[in-house]
Protein backbone atom coordinates (compact mmCIF):
# COMPACT_ATOMS: atom_id res chain seq x y z
CA UNK A 1 0.00 0.00 0.00
CA UNK A 2 2.85 2.38 0.87
CA UNK A 3 4.40 1.67 -2.52
CA UNK A 4 1.11 2.51 -4.21
CA UNK A 5 1.04 5.83 -2.33
CA UNK A 6 4.57 6.70 -3.53
CA UNK A 7 3.67 5.78 -7.08
CA UNK A 8 0.37 7.68 -6.88
CA UNK A 9 1.95 10.85 -5.46
CA UNK A 10 5.14 10.39 -7.38
CA UNK A 11 7.58 10.60 -4.44
CA UNK A 12 7.93 10.21 -0.70
CA UNK A 13 8.00 13.33 1.49
CA UNK A 14 11.79 13.05 2.07
CA UNK A 15 12.36 12.50 -1.59
CA UNK A 16 9.93 15.36 -2.36
CA UNK A 17 11.91 17.74 -0.13
CA UNK A 18 15.15 16.69 -1.77
CA UNK A 19 13.61 17.26 -5.22
CA UNK A 20 12.31 20.68 -4.17
CA UNK A 21 15.79 21.69 -2.97
CA UNK A 22 17.31 20.34 -6.16
CA UNK A 23 14.81 22.21 -8.35
CA UNK A 24 15.27 25.38 -6.29
CA UNK A 25 19.06 25.10 -6.67
CA UNK A 26 18.74 24.61 -10.43
CA UNK A 27 16.41 27.60 -10.72
CA UNK A 28 18.70 29.86 -8.70
CA UNK A 29 21.72 28.70 -10.72
CA UNK A 30 19.87 29.37 -13.97
CA UNK A 31 18.83 32.84 -12.83
CA UNK A 32 22.38 33.67 -11.80
CA UNK A 33 23.72 32.36 -15.09
CA UNK A 34 21.20 34.39 -17.08
CA UNK A 35 21.91 37.47 -14.99
CA UNK A 36 25.64 37.09 -15.52
CA UNK A 37 25.07 36.68 -19.27
CA UNK A 38 22.98 39.84 -19.23
CA UNK A 39 25.70 41.72 -17.36
CA UNK A 40 28.34 40.44 -19.77
CA UNK A 41 26.22 41.55 -22.73
CA UNK A 42 25.70 44.95 -21.12
CA UNK A 43 29.45 45.28 -20.64
CA UNK A 44 30.12 44.25 -24.25
CA UNK A 45 27.51 46.69 -25.53
CA UNK A 46 28.96 49.47 -23.36
CA UNK A 47 32.45 48.68 -24.66
CA UNK A 48 31.25 48.80 -28.26
CA UNK A 49 29.47 52.09 -27.58
CA UNK A 50 32.69 53.43 -26.07
CA UNK A 51 34.59 52.39 -29.20
CA UNK A 52 31.98 54.11 -31.35
CA UNK A 53 32.37 57.30 -29.31
CA UNK A 54 36.17 57.12 -29.70
CA UNK A 55 35.84 56.67 -33.46
CA UNK A 56 33.48 59.66 -33.58
CA UNK A 57 35.89 61.84 -31.62
CA UNK A 58 38.73 60.81 -33.97
CA UNK A 59 36.58 61.85 -36.94
CA UNK A 60 36.16 58.29 -38.21
CA UNK A 61 32.42 58.63 -38.79
CA UNK A 62 32.06 55.50 -40.92
CA UNK A 63 33.73 53.37 -38.25
CA UNK A 64 31.49 54.90 -35.59
CA UNK A 65 28.42 54.14 -37.73
CA UNK A 66 29.60 50.54 -38.13
CA UNK A 67 29.98 50.19 -34.36
CA UNK A 68 26.47 51.54 -33.84
CA UNK A 69 25.08 49.08 -36.39
CA UNK A 70 26.85 46.29 -34.51
CA UNK A 71 25.21 47.39 -31.26
CA UNK A 72 21.79 47.37 -32.90
CA UNK A 73 22.30 43.91 -34.35
CA UNK A 74 24.17 42.17 -31.53
CA UNK A 75 22.41 43.71 -28.54
CA UNK A 76 18.81 44.47 -29.53
CA UNK A 77 17.56 44.01 -25.94
CA UNK A 78 20.13 46.17 -24.14
CA UNK A 79 18.04 49.34 -23.90
CA UNK A 80 20.71 51.56 -22.32
CA UNK A 81 23.19 50.77 -25.07
CA UNK A 82 20.54 51.33 -27.76
CA UNK A 83 19.65 54.72 -26.27
CA UNK A 84 23.32 55.70 -26.14
CA UNK A 85 23.79 54.48 -29.70
CA UNK A 86 20.81 56.54 -30.89
CA UNK A 87 22.17 59.67 -29.23
CA UNK A 88 25.62 59.10 -30.72
CA UNK A 89 24.08 58.35 -34.12
CA UNK A 90 22.36 61.75 -34.03
CA UNK A 91 25.68 63.41 -33.18
CA UNK A 92 27.40 61.57 -36.04
CA UNK A 93 24.74 62.55 -38.56
CA UNK A 94 24.83 66.14 -37.32
CA UNK A 95 28.62 66.32 -37.69
CA UNK A 96 28.49 64.75 -41.16
CA UNK A 97 25.75 67.15 -42.27
CA UNK A 98 27.64 70.15 -40.88
CA UNK A 99 30.82 69.09 -42.67
CA UNK A 100 28.93 68.57 -45.91
CA UNK A 101 27.15 71.91 -45.47
CA UNK A 102 30.49 73.72 -45.15
CA UNK A 103 31.74 72.11 -48.38
CA UNK A 104 28.47 72.83 -50.15
CA UNK A 105 28.55 76.46 -48.99
CA UNK A 106 32.02 76.92 -50.48
CA UNK A 107 30.91 75.32 -53.73
CA UNK A 108 27.77 77.48 -53.79
CA UNK A 109 29.83 80.63 -53.46
CA UNK A 110 32.01 79.55 -56.40
CA UNK A 111 28.94 78.73 -58.47
CA UNK A 112 27.34 82.10 -57.67
CA UNK A 113 30.48 83.99 -58.71
CA UNK A 114 30.80 82.00 -61.90
CA UNK A 115 27.14 82.54 -62.73
CA UNK A 116 27.38 86.29 -62.08
CA UNK A 117 30.42 86.65 -64.33
CA UNK A 118 28.83 84.60 -67.08
CA UNK A 119 25.54 86.49 -66.75
CA UNK A 120 27.35 89.84 -67.20
CA UNK A 121 29.18 88.52 -70.24
CA UNK A 122 26.00 87.17 -71.83
CA UNK A 123 24.08 90.38 -71.03
CA UNK A 124 26.81 92.43 -72.75
CA UNK A 125 26.72 90.16 -75.78
CA UNK A 126 22.91 90.32 -75.86
CA UNK A 127 23.03 94.13 -75.77
CA UNK A 128 25.48 94.07 -78.68
CA UNK A 129 23.36 91.40 -80.40
CA UNK A 130 26.34 89.06 -80.41
CA UNK A 131 25.11 86.37 -77.95
CA UNK A 132 25.56 82.84 -79.28
CA UNK A 133 23.48 79.78 -78.57
CA UNK A 134 26.54 78.16 -76.96
CA UNK A 135 26.85 81.06 -74.49
CA UNK A 136 23.16 80.87 -73.65
CA UNK A 137 23.37 77.11 -73.19
CA UNK A 138 26.43 77.51 -70.96
CA UNK A 139 24.57 80.16 -68.92
CA UNK A 140 21.57 77.86 -68.50
CA UNK A 141 23.73 74.90 -67.47
CA UNK A 142 25.64 77.04 -64.98
CA UNK A 143 22.35 78.26 -63.50
CA UNK A 144 21.11 74.65 -63.23
CA UNK A 145 24.40 73.64 -61.55
CA UNK A 146 24.12 76.54 -59.09
CA UNK A 147 20.47 75.71 -58.36
CA UNK A 148 21.27 72.07 -57.66
CA UNK A 149 23.99 73.12 -55.22
CA UNK A 150 21.58 75.57 -53.58
CA UNK A 151 19.00 72.78 -53.23
CA UNK A 152 21.59 70.54 -51.61
CA UNK A 153 22.57 73.40 -49.28
CA UNK A 154 18.95 73.97 -48.24
CA UNK A 155 18.37 70.25 -47.75
CA UNK A 156 21.41 69.95 -45.49
CA UNK A 157 20.25 72.97 -43.51
CA UNK A 158 16.84 71.35 -43.03
CA UNK A 159 18.50 68.10 -41.96
CA UNK A 160 20.61 69.92 -39.38
CA UNK A 161 17.53 71.71 -38.00
CA UNK A 162 15.69 68.39 -37.79
CA UNK A 163 18.54 66.71 -35.93
CA UNK A 164 18.70 69.62 -33.48
CA UNK A 165 14.95 69.30 -32.95
CA UNK A 166 15.25 65.54 -32.28
CA UNK A 167 18.13 66.10 -29.86
CA UNK A 168 15.98 68.48 -27.83
CA UNK A 169 13.18 65.89 -27.50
Amino acid sequence: MYLCGIIATGTSSKHQSFMNIKIFTILISSCLFLASCGNREKEQAAQLLSEARAHFEEGALDAARADIDSIKKAFPNIVEARKGALKLHQEIELKAAQDELAKTDSLLQIANKELEALQKEVDNHKAALKATSEELTRLTRTRIWRDSIRTQFETLGAKIRYIHQKQEE
